[in-house]
């Protein structure tokens, strides 16, 4: 993002840059923990604008294998819904922007999607694309995985993190280790795959872990002038987060049985007064899937249709019009022409 900027300076209380003759030692690991979680920074409540020479901004891409709780995070550091989360492993396709200013600084989030290593399809092709493309274009990496957990999929995209970004390792779901030094095995191998900056043990569910990981990624930011006012929280339209929103809804309720590869389409997006007037397509691969969609007597599809209006009229604070389609698209994700036209970059 920014151009002759120096690299930061590794923090001595959380550095996975140990002396060598304490490189060995598990009570070293284990107080490096200790040390971590001890840290704290306040997010305080967004402030005037300070003067452009004391602004801080930054990209920070969020990036790890599918279902590992990026979306969630992200949405917990802006503190809004921006990315939609379900079960299903490929529900983030984008590169969504989540921005969030506190003090002088602000930071601004991208969330990828899962790098895909099970299908080789168009549409997986794409979605890698997306995730190369934002790791290399950033100041700032956070690499998340499940804490004490480390397998295949998580190794190839440990592999994209280029060597010149400082990234933040950051273990989710630290609740759930019950004991420490249960954890400073994994931790020693984890120094050993990559140059991590920091290691960050937490959960994206704790309000009190969001805020210290602030001040963690405060110190790599260039002191530059903002990209956006203080008060916006994603760089996606209205019309994106309606499709999302559609989406999420459509995983959620068909569950494992729909194919990944569904998609949804804004046909249209009018705004009257207090009025948003939306019309939307479902695209599925096959006729089976439309009645997966559908569901007995249409109910399916007016409970997709229902939940999705009802937080679109959260989100706009307007009343909405929503009318869905389902449509049959057979071979799309595997048709790079068809993945472009329906928003895929």
């Amino acid at each position: 993002m920014s151009t002759g900027k120096k690299e930061p300076k590794k923090p001595a209380n959380i550095s996975l840059e140990l002396p060598a003759d304490e490189a060995q030692g598990p009570d070293a690991l284990d107080a490096m923990l200790v040390q971590a979680l001890s840290s704290r920074a306040a997010a305080g409540a967004v402030p005037d604008t300070p003067p452009v020479e004391t602004q801080r901004c930054g990209l920070i891409a969020i990036v790890g294998k599918p279902n590992v709780g990026k979306s969630t995070l992200l949405n917990a550091l802006v503190g809004q819904k921006i990315s939609i989360t379900s079960r299903k492993a490929q529900t983030t396709r984008h590169r969504i922007t989540g921005v969030r200013t506190v003090d002088a600084t602000q930071f601004v989030f991208v969330d990828t999607p899962g790098f895909q290593t099970r299908h080789g399809n168009a549409l997986n092709r794409s979605l890698n694309r997306t995730v190369v493309g934002a790791v290399n274009d950033v100041d700032l990496i956070i690499f998340v995985v499940e804490a004490g957990q480390f397998n295949l999929a998580d190794a190839k995209v440990l592999a994209l993190l280029p060597a010149k970004t400082p990234a933040i390792l950051l273990a989710n779901k630290f609740d759930l280790i019950h004991r420490r030094a249960e954890l400073a095995p994994w931790l020693r191998s984890m120094q050993e795959r990559h140059n991590f900056a920091e290691f960050v043990p937490m959960s994206a569910n704790n309000a009190k872990d969001i805020e210290r990981l602030f001040g963690i990624c405060e110190k790599y930011l260039p002191v530059q002038p903002w990209m956006y006012r203080a008060d916006e929280l994603t760089d996606r339209s209205d019309r994106f987060m309606a499709a999302e929103i559609i989406r999420e809804k459509l995983f959620r309720l068909t569950g494992d049985e729909l194919p990944y590869t569904s998609t949804v389409i804004i046909d249209k997006y009018e705004e009257e007064g207090n009025l948003r007037r939306i019309a939307a397509t479902i695209v599925v691969e096959r006729d089976g899937h439309k009645g997966m969609v559908i569901g007995e007597k249409g109910e399916k599809l007016k409970r997709i249709g229902t939940e999705s209006r009802h937080e679109l009229e959260t989100l706009t604070g307007n009343k909405v019009f929503l009318e869905i389609w389902v449509k049959v698209r057979s071979g799309w994700a595997d048709d790079e022409a068809r993945v472009k036209t329906f928003g895929y970059e």
